[in-house]
């Protein structure tokens, strides 16, 4: 297979699982120039070394190559619990693409390859990963497994959820995070991918809700999804433009350039309180810009992972 004529012709968006192994093995390939060095390709089959574990097993073979401590991982072990969260609103879907390409992706589709990419490395550590999907109703939810079917399934939907033409409209994350925490009941590390956008309810509403995710003492990151340069920055050209809000479909005719300063500063403040609540409720929160590659996503999922215990 031609990889760079499938990226361009965005049919590969449609093989999810391979255009995530293409976005992870990326990642490790430049691994030894990033601040995570010390994995290595074998990070799949090994974990590091703890001060008081057994020596059993030990790989001193690896060790001798990286002059770092790494145990085996077998089989039979699942270390890890992980609940991946996608907001599935129309807001999500912005902008507008077509087709979907790994160098051209609005919100909803950075998302979905972005867990993509995180179930490869799950995947090849035998570790248990679920899935939960909201909107304008609680569209899906699957508890954590470790199975290849399990794995299989959650790709197709996935998939199916890239390429859909006709989003749902609302979006109420408040109601939905709330019954997302409710089902979630073993320790978990919590993926949550949502541009955290919605019109139903007060700021201290979502607030609570987000709250509600660290019940059982999860581990809880808040990836944070905006094309930075529309959203955050209102970076268009100074001709008459209709802005229009896809999900409640209210329209606002202007000239961008008259609203820009007072519109970065509402969101710069919205932005800055999101993270203050993030950091009072232990929630890692991290913003992403869709338009960067996905360093910033697994970086964070290799912090942690190695912190989740």
């Amino acid at each position: 297979m031609d990889i760079r004529s499938e990226l361009h012709s965005g049919k590969l968006f449609q093989n999810l699982e391979l255009l995530a192994k293409q976005v992870v093995e990326g990642f490790i390939s430049g691994i030894h120039k990033s601040p995570f060095h010390g994995f290595s390709a074998e990070f799949a089959e090994h974990k590091i070394y703890n001060d008081g574990e057994s020596t059993k097993h030990i790989d001193w073979k690896l060790f001798a190559r990286t002059d770092k401590l790494y145990t085996k991982r077998y089989e039979e072990e699942t270390n890890l619990r992980c609940h991946m969260i996608l907001d599935n609103s129309a807001s999500m879907f912005y902008p507008n693409v077509s087709p979907l390409r790994i160098d051209n992706l609005n919100k909803i589709g950075f998302g979905v390859l972005a867990i993509a990419a995180l179930m490869q490395i799950l995947k090849k550590q035998r570790d248990a990963v679920g899935l939960s999907l909201f909107s304008d109703s609680y569209e899906f939810y699957i508890n954590e497994k470790s199975s290849e079917r399990h794995y299989q399934m959650l790709f197709a939907k996935l998939n199916e959820v890239a390429l859909d033409v006709n989003p749902p409209k609302a979006s109420r994350t408040y109601h939905y995070l709330h019954l997302i925490a409710e089902k979630l009941h073993r320790r978990s590390l919590v993926f949550l991918f949502s541009d955290m956008l919605q019109t139903e309810v007060s700021q201290e509403q979502l607030f609570e809700a987000l709250r509600h995710l660290k019940y059982n003492k999860h581990e809880v990151v808040l990836f944070h999804l905006l094309d930075k340069a529309h959203e955050k920055e209102f970076d268009f050209d100074n001709a008459p433009k209709r802005f229009i809000d896809v999900e409640t479909g209210e329209h606002i005719d202007l000239y961008a350039e008259n609203i820009k300063e007072a519109y970065e500063k509402r969101v710069s403040e919205y932005v800055e309180v999101l993270k203050l609540k993030c950091s009072q409720y232990r929630i890692k929160y991290v913003g992403v810009d869709v338009r960067d590659n996905f360093s910033q996503v697994l970086n964070t999922f290799m912090v942690e992972r190695q912190k989740f215990g």
